[in-house]
Formats: structure tokens, sequence, C-alpha cells
């Protein structure tokens, strides 16, 4: 049973924060670029789909999850800002990437796009500790890379997105 908890349950539980925070933009995005159309070597610094409305959503959902843990796990509420904030990096940073080596917007870029925002989330939130151990950092990379093709292809299906990934 503490298998269960160990290695699947209690990582949901810590990740979810960076999984809701990077879904929320598909919900709640759109208006003006977070870059203000603004360029570095001549090409867009994050492009039309990294919204300021987009990126203020996702770290108050994050933040939200985090709220919502809190009263089982009271250090998740730090813990979850960070991986909002990592999640958002991480995001961004893989736009940026993706634009200055020419990437057309909305290309797939599949490790970036899958793990960008999970790496960064991750790496942010280390500093408060009560990272899930090995064996559930192994299933939530399992579980990152099954999921996040799932989830945006569905948001595809639902017309909430413009592309399956």
């Amino acid at each position: 049973m503490n298998y269960l908890v160990d290695i699947i349950l209690y990582p949901i539980i810590y990740i979810l924060p960076a999984y809701v925070a990077n879904g929320a933009p598909v919900l709640f995005g759109g208006g003006k670029p977070l870059d203000f159309d603004r360029k570095i070597n001549g090409k867009r610094i994050f492009g039309n789909h990294k919204t300021i409305r987009g990126t203020v959503s996702s770290l108050i959902a994050g933040i939200i999850i985090g709220l919502l843990e809190y009263p089982f796990l009271h250090y998740m509420l730090g813990i979850a800002i960070l991986l909002a904030v990592g999640a958002n990096i991480g995001d961004l940073l893989g736009s940026f990437l993706k634009r200055q080596i020419a990437f057309k917007p909305g290309k797939s870029a599949p490790i970036l796009d899958q793990y960008g925002f999970f790496v960064l989330a991750l790496l942010v939130a280390l500093p408060l500790g009560h990272l899930p151990d090995i064996y559930g950092i192994i299933f939530l990379v399992i579980l990152t890379g099954v999921m996040h093709p799932l989830t945006n292809l569905g948001a595809y299906l639902l017309k909430l997105k413009e592309v399956p990934w």
C-alpha cells in the first residue's frame, strides 16, 4: 500500500500545480502577447501564443491547486507557487528557444514541449524539498510523457487548441 502512495499518489499530488498551471492557458489564455511583439535577433521573443492573460491564469490556477492541497499538506502552498512559476518559465523558455532556432509558430518540438515545463517546475521548487522519491519522479516522467500529448489532443478535438500537440 505504501508503494501506491509513494510512487503514484504523492507524486501526482506534488506535481498537480504544475500540470494545472501548464494547461490553464488553453482555457483562459488569449489576448495581448507577453512579449508585446518585441524581437531578439530579429525573431519574436515568445510569439503570439504566449499571452499576458495565459500567463496570469496559469499562475493563478497553480496557486489555487496549492490552496486546495494546503489543508492536507501545509508545505504544498509554497511549493505550488514555485511549481507554477517554474512551469511558466519552462514553457516560456521552450517558446523562446523555438523562436530563436526558427521553429514556425505552432510547430511541435516533442521533448521540449512535453518536458520543458515539467523539468523547470521541479528545479524551481527543489529548494523547498518534499520531492517525490526517485521512483515517484520516474513515474512522473512517464506520466508526463503520456498525458501531455493526450491532453493536447483532447484540447484540439474540443477545439480549444489549433494544433493537436
